[in-house]
């Protein structure tokens, strides 16, 4: 006998993403959309018992950096290991489309540099089974994954495409470039980009030390690019700055939004160099808001923190002259060297050059450097930075350091809080997360794969604001919950989800909330060539679903791959109100 439901869970606490009160109800899925909320009569052909567990949407991180992984890759791992059912790729400027053959590797580099994704991994990863943007969208689209994928225009690939070198090298674009590409962004949006997406920070640099060649572009520039997308009627602006001139720069934002009509939203920290900057940018916000503009922030719930370790990118001895002597070496060997006696007598003798500035001292900030755990702490307090540890055991923070790294076979790894921690706590964070006109976002997923590990964003901003946290308020689950489901989704232009409602994408996660728990990072070899990244997981995601399909039981794949390519924004589906129940 035929089921009436492809899919049923039964007697979950649904979380429904509208920011109302949870409520007990079964959920039913039918042709991989919501069916019924409510109680659900008749049988599925699969039934899941949520009793004792929440039901949410699927999260929706529109910050990530999977540009390469699609690819090569079904799984979107990390951020699919934390709930996410879509993300939006090609933030922050960079991408691999438009490319033209002779600038793959220039490409390559700038995505090396700026995400710390290894030269080899992306050369023999990367297919290169186009030029075009619309291309890279027809490539993409003969693929299936585990989550929906949502891509932008990147900017540095743009300007290299139009430009050639000149566009490398940061040379005004001329009336003649602005217009070419503004021609190819109107296309890439018709043909299904999300967005576009710029970067002007120097954080940015290609492997070479070379800024991202839309560093210093004109507003003139900005807006012509602008305008292709508003002549498609479509499309989202996306930017990362260094807000060096924090009232300048969001006046040039706002009159891009003003002139185009196009929505816009930028990444938004607390810097260390300026740490109350972030205040002065939600206030020009909620006055953008007020006059009708529609600009977000991008905001995250924890700190961009570096790790440390003897298998990563970087450690507090990368520099030094002693370690130097076996850095090239294999892991093994390295350990072998530095647990013995008089060579780790001699690395704790030498030191590194120093020089002006956070970032040239950056591995040795034990001030503020903390060891990371086995269960991830990311609002430590100043008791527990390696320098209080150090001096409280008698020891160096050098020789505190090393012995932790050491640790677990050499995989222990130091954390450093670089943005969104310069008071030492996550106030800043609160204070963000709670203002009407932000998202969650800058989980960079896919990137940074030696050095940051954030695509487990969603799951810590469950964990630590609706849970955990201890140092200040919390926020309530259905507030989180509706943060990175239905807020993000709509940031993007995604109305057909991020809801648990009739009709809506059956995207959903089934979570044991109580028991739901980060994993420390660790380091898998699993890249082309077998390049190494950091990954991140979790206990306590018992099924989360795409498209009416179970794609991961207690954080393991099934096999299932339902997610597609994203081709442009989706409408909110018609309402079912004979189908939609709610809470009893």
């Amino acid at each position: 006998m035929e089921k009436a439901w492809d899919l049923v869970f039964r007697g979950g606490t649904v979380v429904d993403g509208t920011g109302a009160a949870p409520f007990r109800a079964d959920v039913a899925v039918k042709d991989g959309l919501i069916a019924r909320i409510g109680e659900v009569v008749g049988r599925g052909a699969e039934e899941i018992d949520a009793t004792g567990r929440i039901v949410t949407p699927g999260f929706v991180d529109i910050h990530t950096h999977y540009d390469g992984q699609a690819t090569w890759d079904h799984h979107m791992q990390p951020s699919a290991w934390h709930g996410v059912t879509t993300v939006v790729m090609g933030n922050c400027g960079v991408g691999f489309a438009p490319c033209k053959p002779q600038d793959h590797d220039r490409l390559i580099r700038l995505m090396e540099g700026v995400e710390d994704i290894p030269f080899p991994v992306l050369t023999q990863g990367l297919p290169w089974n186009w030029e075009s943007f619309p291309d890279y969208l027809d490539s993409l689209d003969r693929r299936s994954f585990d989550v929906d994928i949502g891509t932008q225009l990147p900017h540095a690939a743009l300007r290299v495409y139009v430009m050639g070198e000149r566009g490398a090298n940061r040379e005004d674009a001329t009336a003649a470039d602005i217009h070419a590409m503004a021609a190819i962004a109107k296309r890439a949006v018709e043909a299904g980009a999300l967005g576009f997406s710029t970067s002007r920070t120097l954080n940015h640099r290609t492997s070479d030390g070379q800024p991202t060649p839309t560093l210093t572009a004109s507003e003139d520039e900005l807006a012509g690019i602008a305008m292709g997308l508003a002549a498609a009627g479509k499309g989202t602006l996306q930017f990362v700055s260094d807000f060096a001139d924090p009232e300048a720069e969001f006046a040039m934002l706002r009159r891009l939004v003003e002139r185009s009509g196009r929505p816009l939203s930028f990444s938004l920290v607390q810097s260390p160099r300026d740490p109350d900057q972030w205040k002065l940018l939600l206030d020009r916000l909620a006055e953008a808001s007020a006059a009708g503009l529609e600009m977000r922030a991008q905001v995250c719930g924890r700190p961009v923190g570096i790790l440390f370790g003897f298998e990563l990118t970087l450690n507090p001895f990368s520099a030094y002259p002693t370690y130097q002597e076996i850095a090239k070496l294999p892991l093994v060997e390295r350990l072998a060297h530095l647990r013995d006696p008089d060579f780790r007598a001699r690395l704790l003798a030498d030191g590194a050059p120093g020089g002006p500035g956070f970032a040239a001292n950056m591995t040795r900030n034990w001030h503020i450097m903390f060891l990371m755990g086995e269960t991830p702490d990311y609002e430590q307090t100043a008791d527990r930075t390696i320098a209080a540890l150090a001096a409280a055991q008698g020891v160096t923070p050098e020789e505190l350091a090393l012995d932790h790294m050491l640790s677990n076979d050499g995989k222990g790894m130091l954390y450093l809080p670089f943005l969104n921690y310069a008071n030492g706590s996550l106030d800043p964070s609160h204070a963000m997360l709670t203002h009407p006109d932000t998202v969650p976002g800058l989980s960079d997923g896919g990137a940074h794969v030696g050095m940051i590990c954030d695509g487990s964003f969603p799951t810590s901003n469950l964990t630590h604001w609706t849970r955990d946290r201890t140092r200040g308020p919390k926020l309530s689950l259905e507030a989180m919950i509706r943060m990175q489901t239905n807020d993000t989704a709509k940031a993007v232009g995604l109305h057909d989800r991020g809801l648990i409602a009739a009709g809506y994408r059956a995207d959903l996660n089934v979570i044991d909330y109580e028991n739901l728990t980060l994993k420390a990072p660790a380091v898998a070899h699993d890249l082309p060539a077998g390049g190494r990244r950091l990954v991140q997981r979790a206990d306590g995601y018992v099924a989360t679903i795409v498209a009416g399909q179970v794609t991961y039981r207690d954080g393991e794949p099934t096999g299932a791959l339902p997610g597609r390519l994203l081709r442009g924004a989706r409408a909110a589906p018609v309402a079912m109100a004979a189908e939609q129940g709610g809470p009893p």
